[in-house]
C-alpha cells in the first residue's frame, strides 16, 4: 500500500488518507475505516487514481455524499474514491445541463429551479450526490433520473471514459447498469423543460417540506432502507407489522416514517443489519411478502 500512496501522491491526484473513518462520510454516521481513502482534485486526477489503482490491483469503489450506504463496521478493503469539490462543475445550455457527479441532488434541483427549468422538482429532499443519483436511479413523488437524463459520462475500472445514452445504462426501479457493470458516474447530462418559476420553486418547496413533515431528518439516517414490494409499499408493511420505533442497540426504526433506520445513539452497522433481518423476517412471517434493501450494504463484516 505503500508503494500506491506514493504513486498516488507523486501524481497529485488530490487528497489521499489512511485508514479514513467512513462515519465521518456517511449520512448514518456509521462505518469503520478504508484502507485508503481518496478525494480527487478533477476528474484527471480521478482518472489517474483508477490507473494507479487498477495497476496495483488495488479493489476500489466510489461514494458520493454517503447517503443510501451502510459500511460494515470493519471498514472497506482497498479504495474509497469520494466525488465531492473539482468534481461538481455545472454549465446551463438552455434547456440542457451538464453537471459533474459530485454535485449535491438537492442543491442542483434548487439551483436550476431559479433558471426557470422544471423537471427535477421531484429531488427536493433527496439527500446525495448527481452520480450517486445515476447510480440508484434516485426518484420519489413520481419521477426519477431516468425521467431526464440523456448520457452519463462514465469511467470504468480499466481508466476508460465512456459517455452512455439513457438506454444504455439500463435504468429501472432504483437501479442501473452500474450497479452490475463497474464505473463511476463523473458527469451527467439532463434535458429540462422550461416552465414558471414560481410554480416550479412551489412544487420544490413542497416536496421540500413534505418530507421534513414526514421523515426524521433529526437522526443520522440513509434515507429509505428498503425497496416498496409493489404493490405494496415498505413502510407501510412494517407499520402494520408493529415495528415503529423496534430499537436494536444504537438503531431504530423511526416513530415518524417506519422505512427510516436510525442512527439514536452510536449505532453500529451490525445494529442496522441485525433491524433489517429483523424486519425482513417478520414482514414475510406476517405477510409472505419479501423485502429487499435499497441501501447498499458495503464492506468488511
Amino acid at each position: 500500500m505503500k508503494q500506491v500512496i506514493e504513486a498516488l501522491r507523486e501524481a497529485n491526484v488530490g487528497d489521499v488518507r489512511l485508514n479514513e473513518p467512513l462515519s465521518n462520510h456517511t449520512t448514518w454516521k456509521i462505518g469503520g475505516p478504508a484502507d485508503l481513502f481518496i478525494v480527487p482534485k478533477n476528474i484527471e486526477g480521478l482518472v489517474e487514481s483508477m490507473n494507479v489503482l487498477d495497476a496495483n490491483k488495488i479493489p476500489w469503489r466510489a461514494i458520493g455524499r454517503g447517503s443510501n450506504l451502510l459500511v460494515a463496521d470493519g471498514g472497506i478493503e482497498g479504495a474509497v474514491i469520494k466525488l465531492d469539490k473539482g468534481l461538481d462543475e455545472l454549465e446551463i445550455d438552455g434547456e440542457e445541463i451538464r453537471v459533474g457527479g459530485g454535485y449535491p441532488l438537492i442543491k442542483l434541483a434548487t439551483v436550476i429551479s431559479r433558471e426557470g427549468l422544471s423537471g427535477l422538482e421531484f429531488a427536493g429532499g433527496i439527500p446525495g450526490s448527481v452520480g450517486g443519483a445515476v447510480f440508484m436511479n434516485a426518484g420519489a413523488h413520481g419521477s426519477d433520473i431516468s425521467k431526464i437524463l440523456t448520457k452519463a459520462k462514465i469511467l470504468f475500472q480499466n481508466g476508460r471514459l465512456e459517455w452512455l445514452t439513457n438506454e444504455e445504462l439500463e435504468f429501472s426501479y432504483r437501479t442501473s447498469r452500474l450497479q452490475t457493470e463497474k464505473g463511476i458516474c463523473v458527469e451527467a447530462v439532463f434535458q429540462l423543460e422550461r416552465g414558471d418559476q414560481e410554480v416550479i420553486k412551489q412544487e420544490l418547496q413542497k416536496n421540500k417540506d413534505y418530507r421534513r413533515q414526514s421523515q426524521p431528518w433529526n437522526y443520522p439516517t440513509c434515507g429509505s432502507v428498503f425497496r416498496n414490494p409493489l404493490p405494496h409499499y415498505a413502510g407501510q408493511l412494517i407499520e402494520k407489522a408493529g415495528l415503529k420505533g423496534h430499537r436494536i442497540g444504537g438503531a431504530q426504526i423511526s416513530d415518524m416514517h417506519a422505512n427510516f433506520i436510525v442512527n439514536v445513539g452510536n449505532a453500529k452497522a451490525q445494529d442496522v443489519l441485525a433491524l433489517i433481518n429483523h424486519v425482513k423476517a417478520t414482514i414475510y412471517e406476517a405477510f409472505h411478502v419479501q423485502m429487499e434493501t435499497e441501501v447498499e450494504i458495503i464492506g468488511r463484516q
